[in-house]
């Protein structure tokens, strides 16, 4: 067994390290940009007075970092090569999300929006696999170029982890579909061109099959954006819009009719074990930063770092982190020897066990950070209460701790699986 990081990948994280000093670094120093990422961020994103929307000056600088890291030719990397990608696989993606997390809070790897120089496409590969020739026309270069941007509408007011009761029907009308419901914490209305709308087309409440993903345009009659919801980690861009009346044509639906939400399950894994990776490499950061504090904060005439109670909180950080490491490590390395319905019957609850216990350890590290720092953790002149409020969040979205959990526990118990 060869536990080192392959030569190849190892080079990469050299060139994405000279590229950041390069060209990021500066960009985050240029027109006090700073304010983004240092005591100032929250009010520096965030435009209270319009709904707690990210200010646009914070969107297009983000933009700019992107399009950067495109020219160079990172932005891409997991993307197939017909899109300008280098299919880096699941391993690779992970080793560079830890590898990212841990230089701490910077223009290079903001998840806030889930901005990095390594970019996440889900919804290009779900165009890939399931769009019809115009749709990939239409919405896989769009979403690279920035021309079209599709938000995802899944959740609703009365339903979240339980999709299958979804309360948003679709009806046949003419050639075309008419649509009535809402959805909740629609995230990025605010600069979509087009909504992902999951809809009960057919079926009752509870059943797997029935459901359809319709694409339906922002600027449709009859779609509304009621409110943003404003969150722990600002700004927002969170929304609760309502369908009523609204008519799409046939041609808007995306995917399987009655099987929509195999769309919804298409990425889950990537995206799942990508964020265990980011938990573990901000993880790091936190006890790396708190080791050196402790070794130059000096009350009663002695080191912290002399303490016990400093020391064993952070020893017990950095073995879980060592040991989850491994575990994403080996676990991507796998799903890069499958297909994505091998990685749903072999692997799926080793994914969930790296989403919840790094989303975990990301919590956990970054409020032991805060309680070592003291009163400075505590303010918004550190990073940690930033990193805590955004890394809470994923403990929610992407399947909760609990569904995690309940996912391992379907595999270990044999639950739905004819037992």
């Amino acid at each position: 067994m060869d536990f080192n990081i392959p030569a190849e990948l190892q080079t990469l994280l050299g060139e994405l390290d000279a590229f950041i000093e390069k060209e990021i670094k500066p960009l985050e120093e240029q027109d006090d940009n700073i304010r983004f990422f240092d005591h100032r961020r929250e009010w520096a994103r965030t435009d209270f007075d319009k709904d707690g929307l990210p200010r646009p000056e914070w969107e297009e600088l983000l933009g700019e970092m992107r399009r950067r890291a495109d020219k160079a030719g990172f932005l891409r990397l997991p993307l197939p090569k017909e899109y300008g990608g280098k299919e880096i696989g699941n391993l690779a993606m992970a080793v560079i999300r830890m590898h990212l997390a841990r230089k701490g809070l910077g223009l290079h790897n903001d998840l806030q929006n889930e901005a990095s120089i390594v970019g996440n496409f889900p919804q290009v590969l779900m165009f890939r696999d399931f769009g019809t020739a115009e749709q990939k026309e239409q919405f896989i270069q769009g979403s690279l170029t920035g021309k079209t941007r599709c938000a995802f509408g899944l959740t609703e007011p009365n339903h979240g982890s339980d999709a299958t009761w979804m309360e948003t029907r679709a009806v046949r009308d003419g050639n075309g579909w008419r649509i009535n419901g809402a959805k909740m914490w629609n995230t990025g209305v605010h600069t979509a061109t087009h909504d992902m709308v999951f809809c009960r087309t057919s079926g009752k409440d509870g059943d797997a099959q029935g459901i359809s993903c319709l694409i339906v345009p922002m600027d449709a009659e009859g779609v509304k954006i009621e409110k943003y919801y404003w969150t722990y980690n600002m700004p927002t861009d969170h929304a609760h819009v309502s369908f009523t009346n609204v008519w799409v044509p046939d041609d808007a639906i995306f995917g399987p009719a009655e099987n929509g939400l195999v769309l919804a399950r298409h990425f889950v894994h990537e995206n799942r074990i990508r964020q265990g990776a980011s938990g573990v490499g901000v993880a790091e950061y936190c006890v790396a930063e708190s080791v050196k504090y402790s070794k130059e904060r000096k009350p009663f005439g002695k080191a912290l770092a002399n303490n016990q109670a400093i020391q064993w909180p952070l020893v017990e950080l950095k073995a879980e982190c060592e040991m989850l490491k491994l575990l994403i490590m080996k676990t991507a390395w796998e799903m890069d020897q499958m297909t994505g319905p091998e990685i749903q019957k072999k692997l799926s609850d080793k994914v969930s066990m790296c989403n919840y216990k790094g989303n975990r350890l990301a919590c956990n590290a970054a409020d032991t950070a805060i309680q070592i720092h003291g009163g400075m953790g505590y303010s918004r002149h550190k990073p940690f209460e930033h990193i805590y409020r955004h890394h809470r969040r994923y403990r929610i979205t992407e399947g909760s701790d609990e569904i995690q959990i309940r996912n391992v526990a379907k595999h270990l118990f044999g639950f739905g699986r004819g037992h």
